[in-house]
């Protein structure tokens, strides 16, 4: 009698353990490396509150910003072995791994507005530089907008000759170093998480940065001058690790997908506003001046950059480049 009272308690036991197991929330760790109060920090914060209430509880979305958890050299790693299920990184990020098409993101003055961006990354051309992360074990979910750049230093840059022998920052990708040495200067490659003590201690002479990041950062504390130049874009891939994400039940993921369609929404609706405010913020300071190119020297910076264009048709594919450039000649803005 006592070893079926045992059975049945171990079983009881057993029954309510498997419960407790089968109810515990699915684990999302989204992983990124700027400040809560920029554009990326607050659209991840919207898509952990729409995930979660759209699963009822089933996902909890435990957010690790300004590289919290992983520096962004080493964030794709971490998701491709699954120590993360989410990312959000910069374009720029996929060429060192292997798919360069992404760095068409980064050629300077390929996109002459948002309508031409937003009809790349939202079209044909989007959805199929997403396939090809595929066979990295990356499933590509979302772009989410964060603006065109602005250029800083401790010297004004008004004309590319401006930039001759400056050390200037970058992220790791092949166009970006063309860019730069395009204007006479010399790129140097950090961790973001780095610039602002390598700007500090003059490892770096200056960067660039959509205004949100340079400010966020403090960056402007150490860079007397930016230059509103809108030379180039700057954006992110909302990623997940493939395998992590086929094996979700369906209808977790189809609230996912509902979750960060609509966060997108709100990530590129407050790139802008966010930018503007930034910049707005940075010339309250007293501390940077800020400068807007005037149309001559739009047309210099233009001359020097566009080539760049050219240059790395082989890395990226003649053919994308072009059918970027097709998209902006389609609304007339080339």
């Amino acid at each position: 009698m006592k070893l079926k009272s045992l059975i049945f308690a171990l079983s009881a036991a057993a029954i309510i353990s498997g419960n407790a197991f089968a109810q515990a929330p699915i684990v999302i760790k989204f992983s990124h490396v700027v400040a809560n109060d920029t554009p990326k920090g607050k659209a991840a914060e919207r898509f952990k509150e729409l995930a979660e209430k759209a699963t009822k509880g089933r996902v909890k979305v435990e957010l690790y910003p300004n590289s919290t958890l992983y520096k962004d050299k080493e964030e794709l790693e971490a998701l491709q072995l699954g120590a993360v299920q989410m990312l959000a990184p910069s374009l720029a990020k996929f060429g060192p791994l292997g798919v360069k098409e992404f760095e068409v993101f980064d050629l300077p003055y390929i996109f002459p507005s948002k309508e031409v961006l937003y009809r790349v990354t939202e079209g044909p051309i989007g959805k199929d530089l997403f396939k090809k992360l595929e066979p990295k074990g990356i499933t590509g979910l979302a772009y989410w907008d964060n603006g065109f750049k602005v250029m800083s230093a401790n010297k004004p840059l008004h004309v590319p000759a401006d930039f001759r022998g400056l050390k200037m920052r970058i992220q790791s990708s092949k166009v970006l170093d063309a860019q730069m040495r395009a204007l006479g200067a010399n790129p140097q490659v950090l961790a973001f998480s780095e610039v602002y003590q390598a700007l500090q201690t003059g490892v770096v002479d200056g960067t660039e940065n959509p205004p949100s990041n340079l400010y966020t950062q403090k960056m402007h504390e150490v860079q007397k001058h930016v230059t509103v130049s809108d030379h180039g874009y700057l954006g992110y891939a909302v990623i997940v690790n493939k395998k992590f994400w086929d094996g979700l039940p369906a209808d977790i993921r189809s609230a996912l997908e509902g979750a960060m369609k609509d966060s997108t929404k709100y990530a590129n609706a407050i790139a802008q506003q966010e930018n503007d405010a930034a910049l707005a913020a940075v010339q309250k300071t007293g501390k940077t001046t800020i400068y807007r190119l005037n149309d001559k020297e739009k047309a210099e910076w233009r001359k020097a950059l566009v080539p760049v264009q050219k240059q790395m048709e082989d890395r990226i594919g003649k053919e994308l480049i072009a059918s970027v450039n097709k998209e902006a000649a389609a609304l007339g803005q080339k």
